[in-house]
């Protein structure tokens, strides 16, 4: 029996009748908690939050958000004009040059870094956009909307882990063109949600937020099997 053919399971059916009264935005946040949360829970992120990590796995972790992040803006640029990416598309939250700028606090002259788990993730982002834009926008909600929510909360924690002076070394968590964050990322969900996708859609897209958080936690395991040598 292939994976097509395989029976649906009472908790998809579950699933999809509740995305079928679920708009995009909550069924993007809905289904994807327990990737979310794991992620979260990560070795490398929790030692990291809890200041037990050095510069150097400090400047290990932006060097992979950098390819990441490549794809993403590039991407967006590249497809501002499909309505899917349009909705979400705004150089407010572009990182890139903030993400430089951190990487060069921390870890001056640093090149690109081997992780198979960043290109993986890098990789994916760039074939998400070809297969379906909402795929890619998937992608740009779980980087941007985490950046604007609990980054907030991991930079002021990184400032005061490396008794940093205010905003050295953690400028890719400030958003000085977004003054009111709640509100913008209110106003995000409330263009995702015009999006008007069907229930299959909706699905698929919540598929792919799922994708990206298990990416993401690819990198925290990826750095945690060098926490050791990172550790302060």
């Amino acid at each position: 029996m292939t994976a097509e053919e395989a029976p649906v399971t009472t908790s998809q059916i579950d699933e999809r009748a509740a995305l079928a009264s679920t708009p995009l935005a909550a069924a993007m946040r809905e289904g994807s908690q327990a990737e979310h949360e794991a992620a979260e829970h990560s070795p490398f992120f929790e030692e990291l939050l809890g200041g037990r990590v050095g510069e150097a796995g400090y400047a290990a972790y932006l060097q992979r958000l950098l390819p990441v992040y490549e794809a993403l803006e590039e991407t967006a640029r590249a497809r501002r004009d499909d309505a899917a990416v349009a909705a979400v598309y705004d150089p407010a939250l572009e990182r890139l040059d903030r993400l430089r700028a951190d990487l060069e606090h921390w870890a001056p002259g640093a090149g690109p870094v081997d992780s198979p788990a960043a290109t993986a993730y890098a990789s994916r982002v760039r074939e998400a956009a070809d297969e379906w834009a909402p795929l890619f926008v998937a992608h740009h909600y779980t980087r941007y909307l985490g950046d604007l929510s609990g980054g907030q909360a991991i930079g002021r924690l990184m400032t005061r882990h490396f008794e940093l002076e205010p905003g050295v070394g953690v400028a890719f968590y400030d958003f000085p063109e977004i003054p009111k964050p709640k509100l913008f990322k209110d106003a995000y969900r409330a263009r995702l949600d015009a999006l008007g996708l069907s229930e299959d859609e909706i699905a698929r897209v919540v598929v792919e937020v799922r994708r990206a958080f298990n990416l993401n936690q690819a990198v925290f395991v990826e750095l945690g099997e060098q926490l050791e040598a990172f550790r302060r």
